[in-house]
């Protein structure tokens, strides 16, 4: 199972650095059913996973200056003050079990059966929209709208552990006009700073396990660079409608299989 969780970490550098996001979608699944850390851990485990490659791949993004500060500010203030909020004194709080109606579920069940959703959410836009959003000239900025969308990553990054680019990139197209390229070396130092500050917040609540979550975390971050290499020879287009097929299909299994462990 670590061979087959290793081989996945480095699967989802790869899918950060080809596509620009995705890949990020299913490394609490990989925490959780290959390296068997609990949900609620492997949300914070991946914050750590996700905001160091999404990192790594947002130096290259600025040196071409595909990187627009101002929007990443004026997103990632919102964002990471949801996230610090979230993982510092939210999550804590939560307790294991939680009842609905006299019925028990267990927190990790919730974790998991809302991350099957985001899955297929994801993989919907993957597969529907493929690696290009058309701007809209028609839409009008909105500041607001934006910094909404802000808090819907850091409602999104913090309470699951998933960069939210997939919300991100069709966001900073769409209503800010912002370039394709730009737009991914933006949702990309976003995520970073996101999910990092998201992993720092969670400080003192969780044992670390560092000689799992350093060498998970250097595979995908190699698996970004093979991603940019390959970029330059496959169409991101497709490739990305693939891996949204694929992404479909985990996550529905994720969520039958939670549901199914209920009854």
């Amino acid at each position: 199972m670590e061979v087959m969780g290793y081989i996945a970490a480095l699967f989802i550098g790869i899918s950060l650095g080809l596509i620009g996001g995705g890949g990020s979608i299913l490394t609490v699944p990989l925490f959780v059913y290959l390296f068997r850390v609990p949900p609620i851990v492997a949300t914070s485990y991946s914050l750590f996973v996700v905001g160091s490659t999404s990192l790594v791949g947002s130096v290259g993004n600025y040196s071409k200056q595909w990187i627009d500060l101002k929007i990443a500010s004026l997103v990632g203030l919102t964002a990471i003050a949801t996230v610090l909020s979230i993982r510092r004194y939210v999550i804590p709080e939560i307790p294991g079990l939680i009842t609905v109606d006299g019925f028990e579920v267990s927190f990790s069940t919730v974790t998991m059966t809302l991350f099957a959703l985001l899955m297929i959410v994801s993989s919907v836009y993957m597969i529907r929209h493929g690696i290009e959003v058309k701007a809209n000239p028609q839409k009008e900025k909105s500041i607001g709208t934006l910094l909404a969308y802000g808090f819907a990553i850091g409602l999104i990054t913090g309470f699951l552990g998933a960069g939210g680019g997939f919300l991100l990139i069709p966001a900073l197209v769409i209503m800010m006009h912002v370039p394709m390229k730009k737009a991914i070396g933006t949702s990309l130092l976003i995520i970073a700073i996101n999910s990092l500050a998201g992993f720092i917040a969670d400080f003192g609540h969780y044992e670390v396990n560092w000689s799992l979550l350093v060498p998970v975390a250097i595979i995908a971050i190699g698996g970004v660079f093979i991603g940019r290499r390959l970029g330059q020879k496959i169409r991101g287009e497709n490739l990305k409608k693939g891996f949204g097929w694929f992404v479909l299909v985990l996550g529905s299994y994720i969520l039958f299989h939670e549901i199914a462990s209920q009854f």
